[in-house]
């Protein structure tokens, strides 16, 4: 991949339009008029993702006993399955083609509940996980699928994030992957980054002991189509072990930090959090 290149131009534009750019200038996310201009114009012209892959495979071990006969991307949240709001914030940010890697046992409950997805307004496709192939492996699946940039997003992670906003980052990087960080005092339960600028070098899973970094992996990423390439073989192979490491060492990994509230739903626990805290 190479880095984005930039021209000069000098163009005039209607008056009554520079308050409204003036209005998204934020000082952070777009610095000026300049960086709104090329914002703006790369939201209509430029490449979008068109296409999301949802792990859902997983065996919900931590979860259980709710997990026993329920994969848990449907277990409820204000009267909805986690995985229904997963889609619909992945609808709101304009991706309607999604692939959804379900279990070979209990995943048969997803596709009954979403089918092609035309009632929830996506596209769903589904690939069946019939072995335990990890989160790597559960990716490799979908390689003969996904031939652009893709967002990857967990199935039992519930967030406020701007996708939009989190696109045009990647889009602007150099990177194969970009992760969504987001801050938590509970080190030892995810995977730990160390940033400098935008570009995460180092990522270390579940770290042990006193951690000295601050953000962690939110399960929700952009990829491109690279990444196929530098997934493991083995079976089972994961994503936070056997890739992500490797990629922060090569420098071609991004991190992007966000505020919103966010949920990794792995116990009981971190569940009767989501019923009090989630907007719904």
């Amino acid at each position: 991949m190479t880095k984005i290149g930039r021209s000069r131009l000098t163009i005039t534009l209607r008056k009554d339009l520079l308050p409204q750019l003036d209005g998204i200038i934020d000082g952070e996310k777009i610095r000026n008029r300049s960086h709104a201009i090329e914002y703006v114009l790369s939201q209509h012209l430029g490449p979008k993702i068109h296409h999301a892959l949802i792990l859902a495979g997983g065996q919900g071990v931590k979860m259980r006993p709710f997990t026993y006969e329920m994969p848990k991307p449907m277990i409820p949240v204000k009267g909805r399955p986690i995985l229904q709001h997963i889609i619909k914030t992945i609808r709101d940010a304009g991706i309607s083609d999604i692939i959804i890697v379900i279990d070979k046992q209990l995943g048969e409950n997803i596709r009954k509940f979403f089918g092609d997805g035309s009632n929830f307004g996506v596209n769903i496709t589904y690939i069946v996980e019939k072995e335990r192939a990890g989160t790597a492996g559960a990716i490799r699946l979908a390689k003969d699928k996904l031939k652009e940039p893709f967002l990857l997003y967990y199935s039992d992670v519930l967030a406020e994030i701007d996708l939009p906003a989190f696109m045009e980052f990647h889009k602007n990087r150099s990177s194969v992957m970009s992760a969504a960080l987001n801050a938590t005092d509970k080190f030892s339960d995810y995977g730990v980054v160390k940033l400098q600028g935008n570009t995460i070098v180092n990522f270390v899973e579940k770290p042990t002991g006193n951690s000295t970094f601050g953000l962690v992996n939110a399960g929700i990423f952009l990829a491109e189509p690279e990444l196929f390439d530098l997934l493991p073989q083995k079976t089972p192979a994961s994503l936070e072990h056997d890739v992500l490491p490797n990629l922060a060492k090569r420098g071609q990994l991004s991190g992007y930090p966000f505020s919103g509230k966010w949920f990794d739903i792995s116990t009981p626990d971190v569940y009767e959090r989501v019923l009090k805290e989630w907007p719904g």
